[in-house]
């Protein structure tokens, strides 16, 4: 028999993206390749602490925004 897995629909800085297998908010910001020190995450309007990232599933119609931070004189 085979198992179709369901596909999980996200939206990341606006953009709707699809998954087909669990992954951590930790594995989607390294897929990505952001440089962690840079900016903070926002997870379904909530700033997550950068400690839960690994912690975090994605899931059905979650929100991650990546708010970065730029300096100025």
């Amino acid at each position: 028999m085979v198992k179709i897995s369901p596909l999980v629909t996200f939206f990341f800085n606006g953009e709707e993206y699809y998954i087909t297998q669990t992954i951590s908010l930790q594995e989607l910001i390294e897929y990505f390749a952001y440089q962690s020190t840079l900016f903070v995450v926002e997870y379904n309007n909530f700033i997550c602490n950068k400690n839960k990232w690994n912690e975090i599933k994605i899931q059905e119609n979650d929100s991650i925004e990546i708010i970065t931070i730029v300096g100025g004189g």
